[in-house]
C-alpha cells in the first residue's frame, strides 16, 4: 500500500481504501481501477491523496469491524463539521453531547484491541477529520487507563473541541513546505480564537467547566517546545492523552508535506520524546491498537523480510516473527534474539509482500520441525505474560 497524491493518480491504479460519503455509503470500493472519469471525480472530492495498491500487491483481508470503524468516521466528520459551523455562527453545539456519547460508546469500552484506520482527508475537511480521530484514538486510550465515565467523557468532548482554532489558519501558511517561528506564532493565535468561540468567560454553552480547562492546557502544551518549560509545568492527565493522540493522529494521516508514518515509526517518535509524550500514556495508546498485529509484513534490521506470526500484547517491539529469507521463527524478546535482530519498520514496499490472514497463521505450518518450535514459543508467551499480568494487575 502506498500514498499517491491526486497530481500523481493515474488509471489503472487499484483503491487500497474505500471511498465514502457523508451518510456513510461507499462510492468506490476497495481493489477499485482508477478510470480518467474516477480520477476528475475524485479531484472534485477536493482529496490529498490517495491510498492505492501496488501493481502486484494483493488486496489485503480486511474485517467487518474494520469496515465499521471507517463508515463511523465518515459519518462523525460530518456531525463535527455541523457542530464547528454552529460554533462558527455564534450557534449553540446542540450535537456535541450525542457525538461524544456516540463515540464513546462504540469506542470507549472496547476489550480488544483494534485496527486503527486514518480516512482519506483533504484541505477542505483535515481539521474535522483529525478532530475525530483523536477523540476516538483519546478514548481508546483512557478505557486502557481506566478513567471513570466522566472523565472519559470530558476528554473525548474537549478532543473534539481542542483544535476548533486550526479553522481559521491561512490556507497558504498550511501549505508552505517549512513551517517558521512566526507561522507557529499565527497558528497559536488562530488555536486561542477558536478557544474563544467556545466563550470561555461565560460559558454560554454550559460546557463541564472541566472541558474548558482540559483545552486551555492542551492550548498550553502545544504552543510548548522547550522540554524544561514543559517539565515545570504541571498538567492534566486528560491534557496528557489528548497531547500524545494527537501527535499520533498528525503523524500516521496523510499530509501536504510528509508520507505517512506507519503506526510503529509513530509510537518510537513518542517514546523518544518523553518529556513531551507522557511514557504510560503513549504506552496506554500503544495498548488499544494494534501496532504489528498477526500476519504483519516488517522490514527486518539485518535488511531480511519478515511475517509476524504471534503479536506481543506486551511489548509490540518484541513479537514472534518468520524470517522468509531463511524460514526460520524468531522469538524477538529473547533478549539474545534481539541483540542482532529487530523490527526496522512495516513493510512499505509492498509488491514482494506475502499475505497472511488470521484463519491461516492458525494453520501455519512449514515442517514438524517449524510446528513444534511455534507450539513451544505459544506455550512460552502465555506463561510470560501470564507471569507479567500477575505482576502487574490492572488496576
Amino acid at each position: 500500500m502506498q500514498f499517491v497524491e491526486i497530481k500523481d493518480l493515474k488509471p489503472g491504479m487499484r483503491l487500497a481504501k474505500p471511498i465514502y460519503n457523508k451518510m456513510g455509503v461507499m462510492l468506490y470500493d476497495r481493489n477499485s481501477f482508477l478510470t480518467m472519469s474516477g480520477i476528475k471525480s475524485i479531484e472534485n472530492f477536493g482529496l490529498i491523496g490517495l491510498f492505492t495498491l501496488e501493481p502486484a500487491e494483493p488486496l489485503p483481508p480486511i474485517s467487518q469491524e474494520d469496515l465499521e470503524f471507517e463508515q463511523f468516521q465518515v459519518i462523525y466528520m460530518f456531525r463535527i463539521k455541523e457542530i464547528m459551523e454552529q460554533l462558527q455562527r455564534g450557534k449553540e453545539p446542540t450535537g456535541l453531547p450525542a457525538l461524544t456519547a456516540d463515540i464513546l460508546k462504540n469506542f470507549g469500552s472496547v476489550d480488544h484491541k483494534l485496527n486503527f484506520i486514518q480516512t482519506l482527508r483533504s484541505s477542505a475537511d483535515f481539521v474535522y477529520k483529525h478532530s475525530i480521530c483523536t477523540a476516538i484514538l483519546s478514548a481508546m486510550t483512557s478505557n486502557i487507563m481506566n478513567f471513570n465515565a466522566a472523565e472519559k467523557n470530558i476528554l473525548v468532548t474537549a478532543a473534539l473541541l481542542y483544535d476548533l482554532g486550526y479553522l481559521y489558519v491561512p490556507r497558504t501558511l498550511l501549505e508552505k513546505d517549512e513551517i517558521t517561528e512566526d507561522d507557529l506564532h499565527i497558528i497559536q493565535e488562530c488555536r486561542r480564537k477558536g478557544f474563544q468561540l467556545l466563550d470561555p468567560e461565560t460559558n454560554k454553552y454550559m460546557l463541564h467547566t472541566e472541558v474548558l480547562n482540559v483545552i486551555q492546557q492542551t492550548l498550553t502544551m502545544l504552543s510548548i517546545k522547550d522540554p524544561a518549560e514543559f517539565r515545570e509545568k504541571k498538567f492534566s492527565k486528560l491534557a496528557h492523552v489528548i497531547m500524545v493522540t494527537d501527535k499520533f493522529n498528525q503523524l500516521t494521516a496523510m499530509n501536504l508535506h510528509h508520507v505517512p508514518l506507519s503506526e510503529m515509526s509513530a509510537i518510537r517518535f513518542l517514546k523518544e520524546s518523553p518529556d513531551f509524550y507522557q511514557p504510560k500514556t503513549v504506552s496506554a495508546l500503544s495498548s488499544s491498537i494494534h501496532i504489528l498485529p498477526n500476519g504483519c509484513s516488517i522490514d527486518l534490521s539485518n535488511g531480511d523480510k519478515g511475517i509476524v506470526l504471534m503479536e506481543n500484547s506486551m511489548n509490540f517491539l518484541a513479537p514472534v516473527v518468520l524470517n522468509i529469507r531463511d524460514n526460520q521463527i524468531y522469538d524477538l524478546s529473547d533478549p539474545k534474539v534481539a541483540e542482532h535482530l529487530q523490527i526496522a519498520d512495516i513493510m512499505k514496499t509492498m509488491d514482494n509482500r506475502i499475505v497472511v490472514d488470521e484463519e491461516t497463521l492458525k494453520q501455519f505450518s512449514s515442517d514438524s520441525k517449524l510446528q513444534n518450535a511455534l507450539a513451544i514459543f505459544r506455550q512460552k508467551f502465555r506463561e510470560k505474560n501470564q507471569r507479567m499480568a500477575n505482576a502487574n494487575p490492572k488496576a
